[in-house]
């Protein structure tokens, strides 16, 4: 029998057989991936929505200017707690105990962090709120006039509500994937930007940027609210009133999530730093440069993220019980069905980047000319998105071995890498009367790939092995599969070249995701096999 979040209603008989099942193991990965996949597909959808919706709002204006450069901060703080460093730390943890059985001692954690998170936000927050202004002036936005840093210093106290929503709703996130409960978690991003749509629809209207300001807020609500009946149906589940700063387990996170909160400030910089060298660049670089890159993370997100998350308690719960052999399996299983969903993504994003950005952008002010350097910069950008795909994958297998410091250490000097490839791709560019912008995202793939090869050399190492003909073998149907799709792909879209661009371009889509389906079947790839089998199961079921 099937619970509402679409897998079977025995949390704790599920994590052993994750751990010590590898077919099983392997199966309930794809089942949650596929979950997980479809909820960030609706997600991209309804945020593409909200970005088109604030556009016709607010333009590029000053007031969207303010909004925008008030949102780092609680954004800094969301992708330290909700986006990844807390959920890195706590879910190998609480995972482990839940897999020993000792559920008391997993909520007793629960609840510790919980604890020890609102306090700590609701600290950062007050702080942040009383010193808005100075904030503002020499950190935020000191290029703004005076009376734009006052409304920026306004936002700024409205959208500081929103961290501490979010800190909770990433440790009930985490608490819910630890248990194999994906599907309200996964949601929850939507969530956020429906806030944010209504925001945008109702209140802006009426007060303007502060209606965005308060949507954000709305949205912060959602994200946490739509998570709260998973956490409710979840057995044995109890709160302590405790900070367990004496508790093992409660140091053991703080321990994981250092080297994390490390490396997304290294992250941040290295952001940073590509803006600077963006903006000495020709007119629009900086804005194509970021549109290319959000473009890139969709299918990045969608594929690899969704998976990663559905693995990391599969990989926790193995490590848990000394099962590596198990997870060298699930992890190599992993790792080829990303490659095989990513690199086809890849070779049909770079055919079709022009009129993909086509369709989604030009219009308005986004011209032509507009078209031409974001389709330039994400042609580089996506030749990373497979090493991209694959540092995910990893990084969640050292997670799950209680390892941050590994990816945190290999990721700096990765970044580290990327500011000097930066200065010189940009350099080499502009000597080949090429964009120059193009090597900012060239430089970002280098490193990304030099990343994955450090992270599999240092991970195959640390199991003894990757299985790697298995993976191999993997890579090659994919690479096959992928030849053909893209000049099936090319073929199609010059055949209906005539015909507007939204019918062309998803008939290119479709044709091109038949033929590689067809290329896999032929060639008889166990896991479109295995993926054929449990449609069809389900379908029986329901």
């Amino acid at each position: 029998m099937l619970d509402d979040h679409g897998f079977d209603e025995a949390p704790l008989e599920e994590i052993e057989d994750a751990a010590t099942a590898t077919p099983s193991a392997n199966r309930q990965i794809a089942r949650a991936a596929g979950v997980v996949m479809a909820a960030f597909v609706l997600s991209n959808v309804v945020g593409l929505v909200r970005q088109i919706l604030v556009s016709q709002a607010f333009g590029t204006g000053a007031a969207i200017d303010a909004f925008n450069a008030a949102s780092r901060l609680p954004d800094l703080l969301f992708s330290l707690v909700a986006g990844g460093a807390l959920g890195s730390a706590f879910i190998p943890t609480f995972t482990s105990f839940l897999a020993r059985g000792e559920r008391d001692r997993a909520w007793r954690l629960a609840s510790s962090i919980a604890n020890l998170v609102t306090l700590a936000l609701m600290a950062t927050s007050v702080v942040a709120w009383i010193f808005a202004d100075p904030i503002v002036r020499h950190i935020l936005a000191p290029g703004f006039s005076p009376e734009q840093q006052a409304l920026t210093a306004s936002l700024l106290r409205i959208l500081l509500i929103s961290p501490l929503i979010f800190g909770i709703s990433g440790l009930v996130m985490g608490i819910l994937n630890a248990h194999q409960r994906f599907l309200l978690a996964a949601l929850a991003p939507t969530m956020y930007w429906l806030g944010m749509i209504f925001g945008v629809l109702v209140w802006a209207p009426k007060w303007g940027i502060y209606g965005l300001a308060w949507g954000a807020v709305l949205g912060a609500a959602l994200h946490l609210g739509v998570q709260i009946p998973g956490l409710l149906r979840l057995p044995g589940r109890r709160y302590e009133f405790t900070l367990g700063l004496g508790d093992p387990a409660v140091r053991e996170v703080g321990r994981l999530m250092a080297p994390r909160v490390l490396g997304v400030a290294i992250v941040q910089l290295n952001f940073w730093i590509n803006v600077v060298l963006a903006s000495s660049q020709p007119k629009g670089s900086l804005t194509a440069i970021q549109i290319a890159w959000a473009v890139m993370t969709m299918p990045q997100v969608v594929i690899a993220q969704a998976i990663a998350i559905a693995a990391l308690p599969t990989f926790s719960a193995q490590v848990a019980q000394g099962r590596l052999d198990a997870m060298r399996r699930s992890l190599a299983s992993t790792l080829r069905g990303v490659v095989l969903l990513a690199l086809p993504a890849a070779v049909g994003l770079i055919v079709l980047r022009k009129p993909v950005v086509a369709l989604l952008f030009q219009r308005g002010e986004f011209t032509e000319r507009s078209t031409e350097l974001v389709a330039w910069a994400l042609l580089w950008y996506t030749l990373g998105l497979v090493s991209h795909s694959v540092v995910e994958i990893v990084s969640r297998a050292f997670y799950a071995l209680h390892d941050t410091k590994t990816p945190v250490l290999v990721g700096s000097v990765a970044m580290s890498l990327n500011v000097g490839l930066s200065f010189a791709f940009v350099a080499l560019f502009q000597r080949l009367g090429w964009m120059p912008h193009g090597g900012l995202a060239l430089a970002n793939t280098v490193a990304t790939t030099l990343e994955m090869a450090g992270l599999l050399y240092l991970m195959r190492r640390r199991l003894a092995g990757l299985d790697g003909h298995y993976v191999l073998r993997g890579i090659a149907y994919a690479a096959l599969g992928s030849a053909i799709m893209g000049v099936a792909v090319e073929a199609t879209w010059r055949a209906l070249a005539a015909y507007p661009l939204a019918v062309s371009v998803t008939l290119a889509i479709v044709v091109g995701a038949g033929v590689y389906v067809a290329v896999l079947w032929l060639l008889r790839t166990p896991e479109l096999r295995e993926v054929w089998q449990m449609a069809r199961a389900r379908w029986r079921r329901a």
